[in-house]
């Protein structure tokens, strides 16, 4: 088993359980915590004994976004990720991902769990699209995926206002498949993953979740590129320190970018 530094694996008849495990920070996200889970990815993706992947949080959250640190810069807490980490991200691994957000879900860590297959949510988990609020864009993909999912009105709803909202009413937008009690959250992943790495035959799986994915009908890729792009933009915006801060000192944020004078050319 690989062992890393704030995240666990472990594998148990053909599941594999991913815990992100910075309880004392609500498991806010790393850049070590991002690739680690990558890592995770692409670990169960190339082990045949692995049929399905449970990813869910230690302790009473599940990820409370980008780790802000002290405040500065958007991610001040960001820091390294080891360079010698493999990148996967669950949409590309050849299994199905299961998500079980037993608890606040905010910024990034809402955005990863959506690139999951399925999304099991706490009843009266916290989420939020937080990024416009911290003065930055969503990523991974999120416009579209959300979209998708919860269609568009409801995604730009979600998206532009950075509100938070409960697991139940993820439910009811698309967002998330089910809601249980928090304490209910992960063992009824865990009984969908048992489900599906017994009864389930592993190829036509793998084949059909390509095909779900490729339905959305956009190169995801060619998408996360460009919309990376954006998201650099944004994060290095004096708005996005201003998003922090405000954010830190719990105070109304005072916005400075102008989209006439600052928006960038869009990036071809």
């Amino acid at each position: 088993m690989p062992h890393y530094e704030q995240i666990l694996y472990e594998v148990d008849d053909g599941v594999a359980l991913v815990t992100l495990n910075r309880p004392e920070r609500l498991n806010a996200m790393t850049a070590q915590m991002g690739a680690e889970m990558d890592d995770a990815m692409a670990e169960a993706d190339g082990d045949d004994s692995v049929r399905v992947v449970v990813v869910t949080g230690a302790g009473r959250g599940f990820c409370a976004g980008a780790d802000l640190g002290s405040g500065g810069s958007f991610g001040a807490g960001w820091g390294h990720a080891d360079p010698s980490l493999r990148r996967m991200l669950p949409m590309d691994v050849r299994k199905p991902v299961i998500a079980a957000i037993n608890g606040p879900a905010v910024g990034a860590g809402l955005t990863w769990p959506l690139q999951a297959d399925v999304r099991y949510v706490a009843e009266d988990a916290k989420l939020a699209f937080a990024f416009v609020r911290r003065g930055v864009l969503p990523e991974l993909a999120s416009h579209v995926i959300l979209a998708r999912l919860a269609g568009l009105s409801r995604a730009a709803e979600l998206l532009l206002s950075g509100r938070t909202f409960l697991g139940t009413e993820a439910v009811e937008y698309g967002v998330a498949t089910r809601a249980f009690p928090a304490d209910r959250v992960l063992p009824e992943a865990l009984a969908l993953a048992r489900d599906i790495a017994v009864n389930a035959a592993p190829l036509p799986v793998a084949i059909s979740k390509r095909l779900l994915w490729e339905g959305i009908g956009i190169d995801l890729a060619e998408f996360r590129r460009r919309e990376g792009r954006m998201f650099a933009f944004t994060t290095s915006s004096s708005d996005s320190k201003e998003g922090t801060m405000a954010f830190l000192e719990k105070r109304v944020p005072q916005w400075t970018g102008s989209v006439s004078r600052d928006l960038p050319d869009w990036p071809e």
